[in-house]
């Protein structure tokens, strides 16, 4: 399995951004993004809980593989 990296809210904002999901509204320091029906909040912590990314990443449709290929890909 791939180990889950340490990731701020603005970064995994730019990784879903370049999986295809666009920034629907800001309220305060959280922000919602969709995708087609997948919808998720990422709020803007310097770094996120592995909790609170995995529970992303799965409102996302998106797997740990697929969010290490995102970072890869730069």
């Amino acid at each position: 399995m791939t180990k889950l990296p340490v990731l701020s809210g603005e970064k995994l904002i730019k990784l879903l951004k370049k999986a295809g999901f666009e920034v629907v509204r800001q309220k305060g320091g959280h922000i919602s993004l969709r995708k087609g029906e997948a919808k998720t909040v990422v709020p803007l912590h310097n770094d996120l809980a592995k909790g609170t990314l995995l529970g992303i990443l799965k409102q996302c449709g998106l797997s740990k593989e697929d969010l290490q290929r995102l970072i890869e890909e730069g």
